[in-house]
């Protein structure tokens, strides 16, 4: 064996001696395979490729090692504000973003040495590109911080910017560029839409026969991930931060103040907080406080060659090539190429055997990174693992974390990140699959979380997957082209919803809404708590609001329910995917205020069907005593009543904007009490609809959604919600002072109602709105409206470009199309046209 050989193979075997891997939900476990001809065995190109790819090497065997700030020298403290667990790039991101900020007293923990884990084997990739919408700010911010990190630090990055191209081979890949591209245009980084001239000039050495367009991103590149971490590192030691190894965490105790106490072989370090950022290795200290990480490794290979007399003979570095069908990347390694696939779920491998037990794990959190794990008793313990791409992600994660953890909110929230399980095969070998609009993936389902439903309803329809649940989008008749169709424009859905959609409107229809999240909050201090966290009024006993949780910076956190059951008993109602993401709030403003109060998660007890139309009324008084008239039983209003011998809370609302209830009942009763209910409404033409059906609704009643509309980027009074906000209540809530001073320095953007017309694709949001030639906003949501036959969106505009009757343009799928400001809503709710009704006006429908 050769010098060279001996050093690949050592290099090899230190990262198979249990060091941390931090890709553990999609990408795991980094295997470099190198072709080396006997001709060119004068460097090793393992380790070279973690030199500058252009100039000198800087890597082990010739890379300078990183000297540890071993406590055994120099410092070591046994108090801090923060420990950090784990040194790959993410802790260590986070250690110099929070000692940059100023906090005092960051210690950084790493069991052997610093980029043991994942972040060695990374490939390094950084693009701007992301097909979420809040993710674009973490790729944004991290390639702006690595840009200038070596001029602050005085440590070399090895970070090449030579831009990347996204290859489209297919038409509907082209479809997908222009899907992207309108998603891309209102943030402030620099993509276009080439063709194969423009991309032959910048790859010459690319065979063009296939291809048909690129998307280019002329700010992407590569870094070397180990001289990124010890860049990172630099700056943490800079401003303070400790950054100590080789330390291996043996015990974490969480003492009754919230403070832990971090036991290691050389000592215990009480901290404020501690951070999870140890990678795969995450699971190990999860399970020492009893919580389960459930990350599983995946193998990735790339291959690193020699030099190769075409790339050589280049007069400059070819950007990063994303071949989507071939599903690989490739970039320029020095004078030869490094390429890596992303193997197809059948062909992929799982790490298994690094699984508890050997356990096979299929379920996985993908990219939970920045929230406070959800689990009640857990105090100040954050996690920052399961990282698809964590060298893109390290700086604006960290910066994000830190924001978080020294502001108390977050600086925007990561709607993209579902914190929810999904799965490690699929997501890993959907990697380049095309993108379309209401994607579904359908691994590993039904999960546990099912409602009493899904067996009665499954055969029925199109289900989709939200947060964990199974919950119908849209239901089949005989000649309906059953399925899960994907396009870019209308599909297979597109009539049946329609179809819905009317039964609504004319006569009735059922649905199941059971992912919605459900907290109980009771006790002496309840009216207390919820006064201190909602912006509106506390409903009195008996009825139910609509409420916002802000931020103290003013910022939608939340929107939920509050039925007020019995006096102090509240039910409080959140979408499915914000259910855990409200919980942990409120879970925390109870313990900071010292409130005498009982919060429980109901969400897997309770079902909840929802029935709306004109007939509503009409099916659910024959199942019950209760008067259900409009004077007896009005809207807003909830009280716990029997439909045919079944206890439900009934709450008179619905999102449908139609007469409705919604009535939450044992999960288990849920069968039997659709049963009867569709039973019951034989003679009103009863039938079921879907979510899809319910946005289109919603829409048209202009009724906002949170996480789309309103958001922790956002206002109330930006997005409308004014009505909702009692800034004249008593009760000093949370963001009450920052709103007041946002509403007297006066609103720069506004919440819009367009319409527009079409052909065969409509908004979904986050379009880009277009006037005189630019970009002035972006939609939210939008959808085709059935009454009115048009196309219409929620979107930010600035607040001269505000008025009803303005101008406009929508761009879907690589064009404009004009729209118009109008007066919401489109479809006056029920209760608006039985009001104008009585009072002898005319009900716009």
């Amino acid at each position: 064996m050769s010098a060279f050989q001996e050093r690949c193979r050592n290099t090899e075997e230190r990262s198979k001696e249990g060091h941390r891997n931090d890709l553990g939900a999609v990408v795991g476990f980094f295997v470099c395979l190198v072709f080396l001809p006997s001709s060119e065995t004068s460097e090793c190109g393992h380790c070279c490729r973690w030199g500058t790819g252009q100039g000198e090497p800087v890597s082990n065997g010739h890379r300078v090692e990183e000297k540890p700030s071993s406590f055994l020298g120099t410092k070591w403290k046994d108090t801090a504000e923060t420990v950090i667990i784990g040194g790959g790039c993410i802790g260590v991101s986070l250690a110099y973003h929070l000692a940059k900020a100023g906090m005092k007293d960051v210690i950084l923990l790493e069991k052997s040495e610093l980029t043991a884990g994942s972040t060695w084997h990374a490939a390094g990739l950084t693009t701007y590109f992301h097909p979420g919408i809040n993710l674009k700010k973490i790729h944004y911010y991290s390639i702006k911080l690595y840009e200038k990190l070596e001029e602050e630090t005085g440590q070399a990055v090895g970070f090449h910017q030579p831009g990347s191209i996204r290859i489209a081979s297919t038409p509907t890949r082209v479809d997908e560029f222009k899907y992207q591209m309108t998603r891309a245009r209102w943030h402030p980084t620099e993509q276009y839409l080439i063709g194969p001239e423009r991309i032959q000039e910048l790859f010459p050495i690319l065979n063009m026969e296939k291809v048909l367009a690129g998307l280019y991103n002329p700010g992407d590149g590569h870094i070397d991930p180990y001289s990124l971490t010890m860049a990172l590192a630099a700056g943490a030691r800079k401003y303070g931060a400790l950054l100590n190894y080789p330390v291996q965490v043996t015990n974490l105790s969480p003492r009754s103040d919230g403070t832990w106490e971090v036991e290691t072989p050389h000592g215990i370090i009480r901290t404020n907080r501690i951070v999870n950022t140890a990678g795969f290795w995450a699971r190990e200290i999860g399970t020492m406080i009893g919580l389960h990480h459930p990350l599983i490794p995946v193998h990735h290979q790339y291959v690193v060659t020699s030099t190769i007399p075409e790339v050589k003979a280049l007069k400059m570095e070819l950007p990063v090539l994303r071949d989507l069908e071939g599903s690989y990347y490739l970039r320029q390694e020095r004078d030869g190429l490094l390429f890596g696939p992303y193997e197809s779920q059948e062909k992929m491998k799982l790490q298994e055997s690094w699984v508890t037990n050997g356990a096979a794990m299929a379920m996985v959190p993908v990219l939970k990174q920045a929230d406070i794990i959800n689990t009640v008793g857990v105090r100040n313990y954050w996690v920052a693992i399961g990282f698809g791409y964590g060298i893109i992600h390290a700086g604006g994660v960290g910066k994000y974390l830190s924001d978080w953890i020294l502001d108390g909110e977050p600086p925007f929230d990561l709607i993209e990140l579902d914190p929810n399980p999904t799965k490690a095969r699929e997501s890993y070998g959907f990697n380049n699959i095309v993108g379309y609009p209401k994607e579904e993936r359908f691994a590993a389902r039904p999960t546990e979380r099912i409602s009493g439903l899904y067996e009665v309803l499954k055969s029925k329809c199109s289900m989709g997957f939200h947060a964990g649940w199974e919950q119908p989008h849209w239901f089949y008749k005989p000649g309906d082209e059953i399925g899960y169709k994907p396009s870019f424009r209308r599909t297979n859905w597109f009539e049946p919803v329609g179809r819905e959609y009317k039964q609504v409107m004319e006569k009735v229809g059922v649905i199941d809404l059971t992912p919605f999240g459900k907290f109980i909050v009771k006790g002496n201090d309840s009216v207390k708590l919820l006064d201190h966290l909602f912006a509106n009024v506390i409903p009195k006993v008996g009825a139910t609001n609509i409420s916002h949780m802000l931020t103290p910076r003013g910022q939608v956190y939340a929107e939920l329910t509050v039925s007020h059951l019995s006096p102090g008993e509240f039910l409080l109602v959140t979408g499915s995917g914000s259910e855990l993401h409200d919980l942990r709030w409120i879970e925390e403003e109870a313990l900071k205020g010292g409130y005498n109060v009982e919060i429980k998660n109901i969400t897997d007890e309770m079902g909840v069907l929802g029935i709306a139309g004109p007939f509503a009324r009409k099916v659910l008084q024959k199942l019950t005593i209760e008067d259900l008239s409009d004077s007896a039983f009005k809207f807003l209003q909830s009280r716990h009543i029997k439909l045919s011998d079944i206890a439900a809370t009934a709450i008179r609302i619905s999102y449908s904007g139609e007469l409705g209830w919604e009535l939450y009942h044992r999960k288990e009763d849920s069968a039997t009490l659709y049963n009867v209910i569709m039973e019951a409404g034989q003679e009103e033409g009863i039938d079921d609809f879907g979510t899809y059906a319910l946005n289109a609704l919603r829409l048209e009643k202009a009724f906002r959604a949170w996480g789309a509309e309103m958001n922790c980027d956002t206002n109330p009074l930006e997005a409308g919600l004014d009505y909702f906000i009692k800034l004249n209540k008593p009760a000093d809530f949370i963001g009450k002072q920052a709103l007041k001073q946002i509403k007297e320095k006066g609103l720069k953007r506004r919440l819009v109602y367009l319409t527009f017309e079409t052909a065969n694709v409509d908004p979904e949001g986050n379009e880009s709105v277009w006037h005189n030639g630019r970009v002035v906003g972006n939609t939210t949501s939008g959808n085709y409206s059935y009454s009115t036959q048009q196309s219409l969106a929620f979107a930010y505009v600035p607040t001269e470009l505000s008025k009803v009757g303005q101008k406009l343009e929508v761009e879907l799928l690589g064009k404009n199309y004009s729209a118009t400001i109008v007066e919401e809503p489109l479809v006056l709710t029920e209760q608006t046209r039985t009001r104008l009704q009585k009072k002898g006006g005319s009900a716009k429908v």
